[in-house]
């Protein structure tokens, strides 16, 4: 059942899906990680495969930037193709200096100041947890492969580029003790909410507020192994 998004027959999405951002990392996981891999979408280039990881079916996809794009495909997943669960893999700033670059964050809850869930279903608050029971399949993975892992509150925001002396999160970051931003996870733990679904966020660190190191974009792009491995850990 096609949408104006997904082109994917709705058997060829598994029950299980990995979504990072970058439709091109998706390929990567895909290329990398699965086995008896199919390109189930390609509309505006937005990649989705489904294959198997050590005989689980499984569908990685990209999200594209932002609350509203996640919004729609999160939302389209659950709603029109059945899935069941939805892990996001991202990249995210760090706001801790315990946290630093490649490092891996595990999301306990996301807040935000946008009015993406009040628009879309008239939800006024500004925070959301994710699914505990795949949070603890997550910490579970990351275990039995001696990962570590940090874990905390996401800030999600709608805006990428501040403008010089803006502090408008300040508040929202000690209310909920924020470790680390980026731009979707918000939207899709309120998504998994209003389905009934389950959703949750694994974050490596791509740059930090503290420092001018950051990860390349290439980077960004083709690795981000251990976080990657503890999410497919987490599927299985």
């Amino acid at each position: 059942m096609p949408t104006p998004h997904n082109i994917a027959e709705k058997n060829q999405i598994a029950g299980t899906v990995l979504m990072p951002g970058d439709p091109l990392r998706a390929k990567f996981i895909a290329d990398e990680y699965l086995e008896d891999v199919l390109l189930v979408n390609n509309i505006r280039n937005m990649l989705a495969y489904t294959g198997t990881y050590q005989g689980k079916r499984i569908t990685v996809m990209g999200s594209g930037m932002g609350m509203p794009s996640m919004g729609i495909y999160s939302y389209e997943l659950f709603k029109f193709y059945d899935v069941d669960s939805i892990i996001r893999v991202g990249s995210s700033v760090s706001y801790s200096r315990e946290i630093g670059l490649q490092e891996i964050v595990v999301g306990s809850g996301a807040c935000t100041k946008s009015t993406f869930a009040r628009e879309q279903s008239g939800f006024t608050g500004d925070f959301i947890k994710p699914s505990q029971e795949l949070i603890e399949k997550i910490k579970a993975s990351a275990d039995r492969q001696q990962i570590k892992v940090h874990e905390g509150v996401i800030h999600s925001s709608d805006v990428f580029y501040y403008e010089a002396g803006v502090n408008s999160n300040e508040e929202l970051h000690k209310k909920y003790h924020v470790i680390c931003g980026e731009m979707e996870s918000f939207a899709l733990f309120h998504n998994a909410n209003i389905t009934g679904k389950q959703a949750a966020t694994i974050l490596t660190i791509s740059d930090t507020v503290f420092s001018k190191e950051e990860v390349s974009a290439q980077d960004r792009q083709t690795s981000f192994h251990n976080m990657i491995r503890i999410a497919l850990g987490a599927c299985i």
